[in-house]
């Protein structure tokens, strides 16, 4: 049988072996072959271009044809002995011919640098060296652009890139391995923004998985799997916003955080549409922050984005990257700061994404106890290993430096620090010193933290957290985690626990609305009435409320009244302001209807008090700026479980001073009468029971003079008509 390879200079084809590994993309140096090589007597090119019929090779002002030794590779052999710059003219069936630069001429786009910090586990900017980046090169022949490409997969035994651009034929694009870093790399000419691709991955097993990118910063729109190259050249006008980020304190200032799924606020709106309308809504209502819900990739819409295959991609459903990052300006440019819900404690099993990824566990830990939550259906990541790690805390970082967000919520923390969590007995394996504490992951969250911190000072970290762990927001050198806020589950529990007794019954209950205060300064913390809250069965806010509709108002309008003088910032899930009636759904848009038509009064008075509730909250020193100080909370009634009433003062640490009465019984308590820690008059300025929130408008006084007797151990007293459940805020002004 004739053999392509029959004549030609042994010297200018590729050994047996290696061509049989070329073969079955299984070979680490793919560039050792294709491309320019100097051999005895020259030089020879090599290129693979499969189906195609003619060669030739542009060089020295000539066109030379290049010979076909079989496999689709075509050789020339030179009597150059430097690498000269070159390109190729290749033509296929039915095609005009086209000329490129070749993929095998250029040097690795990582450095030896880049390889260190990858194993140290140390580079901050790894989006700028793995994955998909463009890149552009001046040569002798002119400028080449294209795209560099790479992986970490230290277990496979080839990769390549395939896409439409290569009849998905891992032949075609092979990368070479950089040594023990485990990292496969090729800069591809003539691939720009737009291509779609994934990376061919040969297993040890000899099976071929193709896998998205895990540092991808585009993919097309979920069912769809394949990663996209982006260029992304955004011109941010938010500089002012961003250099006064760092002078912030957020524990002295007001914080009031809308909890948004971008993709059910109102169905059919994408990231353009929301740059106004959402902005508008959230400015207009007065929340300080906004925060979404995770906008990495996920493939099932279903998890909310809590199951996460692109860590670097905003999800392609509501638009491009830009658009998001358009939307994050349009927040910074009216003064709201956006939060983002970041996932980094288990990702989904899809195969065709980071499980398994070049075979064996890599980025999951390899043992199911440490490596698989059973109760999700997904994979643990492997925290102890640096790389994984690296992944992590660069992604932290991609989200604040590429689209300016101004906090990470760190979901399922819990999760991450119990090796036993969910687990049934011998389903968890202990540390190394026999406990439950998961070391590595606790010593990955304080990098992150410290990370974030050191590099983007004001830039917050939020942990949901829901056990008693000490010092989640502790500083790392004095071992804590490191988190600038947490939120506050015992209080959401005990709080709404309480909320949706009977009135009568709540007289038995009282310690669950006054027991947050004696835990209360462990932690920075943040009040949250959170998505989980409304979802699976609970139902919603205005749902929990006893009694009839007049009294479900009430309860919410009390409710919410209660949250905002409480010290701590605050959550709130869309829907929540305007006391939506159903369940969240993911599929359909919160229900806007119910500001509309019968009964509709009741929201429209909820979503007006929210708004007052925030403008008050924010102007207000006494009920922000001393959140996290003991000094600025002063229990004046907290024992009157009879009538379910409590009072407080809270302070401001400009020495401003507001009294909150909360009378949370089905009962009008006239003429109590209350210490006051302070002489003189108190303003109203908060009513929850007003009439233009639909209240009953009880005609209270605009202001109340301290009586001069003592009383609850206070000099001065005040006596007050406290409506039903209801609550009030009166100012000191002296």
């Amino acid at each position: 049988m004739h053999d392509a390879r029959d004549g030609i200079d042994h010297a200018l084809l590729i050994p047996d072996l290696d061509l049989g590994r070329l073969r079955s993309c299984s070979h680490h140096a793919p560039h050792d072959f294709y491309g320019w090589h100097a051999v005895e007597g020259g030089s020879v090119i090599r290129t693979r271009q499969l189906g195609a019929t003619a060669v030739e090779v542009l060089i020295h002002g000539e066109e030379m044809a290049a010979t076909p030794v079989g496999d689709d590779i075509w050789v020339l052999g030179l009597p150059d002995i430097y690498a000269p710059d070159y390109r190729l003219r290749i033509t296929w069936p039915e095609a005009d011919p086209v000329i490129v630069a070749d993929p095998y001429h250029f040097l690795p786009t990582l450095g030896s640098l880049d390889m260190h910090l990858i194993a140290e586990g140390r580079h901050e900017r790894l989006w700028d060296v793995l994955g998909a980046n463009v890149h552009s090169y001046e040569t002798a022949l002119g400028t080449v652009e294209g795209t560099a490409f790479a992986v970490w997969a230290p277990n496979a035994e080839g990769v390549a890139v395939v896409g439409d651009f290569c009849g998905w034929n891992p032949n075609q694009y092979p990368m070479r391995s950089l040594g023990s870093s485990g990292v496969w790399e090729i800069f591809i000419p003539g691939l720009l923004a737009g291509t779609t691709y994934k990376f061919a991955i040969q297993t040890k097993e000899g099976h071929r998985r193709d896998k998205a990118d895990p540092m991808a910063k585009a993919t097309q729109a979920p069912p769809e799997t394949t990663s996209v190259v982006v260029d992304s050249r955004y011109d941010w006008t938010d500089g002012d916003w961003i250099r006064s980020r760092s002078e912030r304190n957020i524990l002295t200032e007001p914080m009031s955080i809308y909890e948004v799924h971008l993709g059910s606020w109102k169905i059919g709106k994408g990231y353009k549409e929301l740059t106004t309308e959402l902005v508008d809504y959230v400015a207009e209502q007065g929340y300080t922050h906004v925060e979404f819900m995770p906008v990495a990739e996920h493939p099932f819409g279903g998890s909310w984005g809590y199951q996460v295959s692109g860590y670097y991609a905003p999800t392609a459903r509501w638009g491009s990257p830009d658009e998001l990052r358009a939307l994050i300006e349009a927040f910074h440019n009216r003064g709201i700061g956006v939060i983002v819900d970041w996932v980094p404690a288990h990702f989904p099993k899809d195969d065709w994404a980071l499980a398994r990824f070049d075979g064996p566990a890599l980025y999951e830990h390899a043992d199911w106890r440490r490596g698989e939550q059973k109760d999700w259906g997904t994979y643990v990541f492997d925290f102890g290993r640096n790389e994984v790690r690296n992944f992590l805390v660069a992604n932290a970082l991609y989200w604040i430096e590429e689209f300016h967000i101004d906090g990470l919520r760190v979901d399922a923390v819990a999760s991450m620090l119990y090796l036993d969590y969910s687990r049934e007995e011998g389903e968890w394996l202990p540390n190394e010193y026999g406990g439950r504490e998961n070391l590595d992951a606790v010593q990955f969250l304080q990098e992150m933290n410290a990370t974030v911190h050191r590099a983007h000072p004001g830039v917050l970290t939020i942990a949901e957290e829901s056990t008693s762990w000490p010092g989640v927001t502790a500083p790392t050198d004095h071992g804590g985690l490191g988190f600038s806020l947490k939120w506050n589950m015992g209080w959401m529990n005990d709080t709404l626990e309480y909320f949706k007794l009977d009135p009568v019954h709540r007289e038995y209950h009282h310690n669950a609305i006054t027991f947050s205060m004696i835990y209360q300064y462990s932690e920075h913390y943040v009040l949250p009435f959170s998505h989980d809250e409304v979802v699976h069965g609970k139902g919603s806010l205005w749902g929990r409320m006893p009694g009839d509709d007049w009294n479900k108002a009430a309860g919410l309008r009390a409710l919410f009244g209660y949250m905002f003088s409480h010290p701590g910032k605050k959550l709130m899930f869309m829907g929540q302001e305007f006391g939506q009636t159903g369940e969240w759904n993911e599929a359909f848009s919160i229900d806007w209807s119910n500001l509309e038509g019968w009964g509709s009064e009741f929201h429209r008075g909820i979503q007006q008090l929210v708004k007052d509730l925030h403008w008050t909250y924010r102007a207000i020193p006494a009920l922000h700026s001393q959140d996290s100080e003991q000094s600025g909370f002063q229990w004046i009634k907290g024992d009157d479980a009879s009538r379910n009433l409590l009072a407080y003062v809270r302070w401001g640490n400009d020495g401003s001073a507001v009294l909150a009465v909360v009378n949370l019984s089905g009962a009008t308590h006239n003429d109590y009468t209350l210490g006051s820690p302070r002489g003189g008059r108190w303003e109203l300025v908060l009513n929850t029971d007003d009439a233009k929130y639909a209240g009953a408008g009880n005609d209270l006084p605009h202001t109340v003079s301290t009586n001069g007797g003592g009383w609850d151990g206070f000099e001065d007293s005040l006596t007050l008509t406290v409506p039903a459940n209801s609550v009030q805020w009166y100012r000191w002004v002296g």
